[in-house]
């Protein structure tokens, strides 16, 4: 058994328990606002058993039908999460506005309290730990059921705060108005999940990982690597693929080409913190590419050396050779 499925089961388990734990805390209470944590540990359990899933078909090896793996799926697994976080708070909200109109009187509530407060800082551990993994292992499934967790735990703080402030004056209204502004803060985080993996199934940008590969390529650059441009990353679960295109000298041989690639793509992937899958499309110099190429006794320089040209965000994204931009660094 994998760390990510172990980690996922331990959710999956945890999450069970404390269900159960709030359904008895509501049905102790009979608190619209308990309810509402209650429906939401219902959306833990879920995503978790699909999250377990996820895990084991993201695990498996390419195929003639995946080529690139099976990763994606993970991304599935935050859209299904993000989902139904999205509904468990809108159910919250109806429940919640139907409250007002039809209050349900509140007992037991100190009893009440001292349940979800337990669930409260097992889910913020568990939930924690799994954060903690799961940027470890590369996983968006995991950091995703994580900060889920944790999520939970914080909306259960604010509603047991909410419960005292209840409970030392008197004002029943406090329940719906809690049930209400956790309910809002359920549907946001439930929106925040789905626009991520929207973005990772549209394979929208990352900026974070493209900046740590320009960061990485800019420390190790060789001379013969005279500039890198049209650089993309791709997220495929634990994996990521990158393809970039690579200007080299155009007397080099093919031998030599190729370990030049191979140089770069050991070398990403030494410092990366995932396994990473690079593609690259080696480019041949061109004469304007000698004011900023810095290959020593080059024997087809056309033009002197100028200056060298820091390799960033900006220049190694565009599909272009840098000799569009200024010299910089003046020697």
């Amino acid at each position: 058994m994998s760390k990510q499925t172990r980690l996922v089961l331990l959710s999956l388990f945890t999450g069970l328990g404390l269900m159960l734990i709030k359904f008895v805390a509501y049905f102790l209470t009979d608190s619209s606002a308990i309810f509402t944590d209650a429906a939401e540990s219902i959306v833990n359990v879920i995503a978790s058993g699909f999250a377990f899933y996820s895990i084991y078909l993201a695990a498996q090896p390419k195929d003639e039908n995946h080529p690139y793996g099976h990763g994606k799926v993970e991304f599935f697994s935050v859209f299904l999460e993000g989902g139904l976080i999205f509904i468990a708070g809108a159910i919250i909200l109806a429940k919640a506005c139907y409250n007002i109109f039809f209050p349900a009187e509140i007992t037991h509530l100190i009893q009440g309290i001292y349940l979800i407060g337990i669930t409260s800082l097992i889910n913020f551990a568990v939930g924690f730990y799994i954060m903690k993994r799961g940027r470890a292992l590369g996983s968006i499934t995991l950091i995703a059921d994580g900060k889920h967790l944790q999520v939970d735990a914080y909306s259960t703080i604010g509603l047991i705060l909410g419960l005292i402030l209840m409970k030392l004056t008197g004002f029943q209204w406090i329940d719906v108005v809690i049930s209400i502004i956790l309910g809002l803060f359920i549907l946001l985080n439930g929106y925040k999940l789905l626009r991520q993996s929207i973005g990772g199934l549209m394979d929208e940008s990352d900026t974070e990982l493209v900046q740590d590969v320009v960061a990485i390529l800019e420390r190790n650059r060789k001379d013969e690597w005279i500039d890198v441009h049209n650089l993309r990353v791709q997220r495929y679960g634990n994996e990521l693929h990158v393809d970039c295109h690579l200007t080299l000298p155009n007397y080099l041989d093919l031998v030599k080409v190729h370990d030049e690639i191979s140089a770069v793509d050991k070398i990403v992937n030494k410092e990366m913190s995932v396994r990473t899958e690079f593609f690259v499309h080696a480019d041949p110099c061109l004469p304007q590419c000698c004011r900023y190429c810095q290959v020593a006794d080059c024997p087809i320089r056309s033009e002197q050396f100028k200056g060298k040209i820091a390799w960033d965000m900006d220049k190694v994204t565009r599909n272009q050779k840098h000799f569009s931009y200024a010299v910089a660094d003046q020697k």
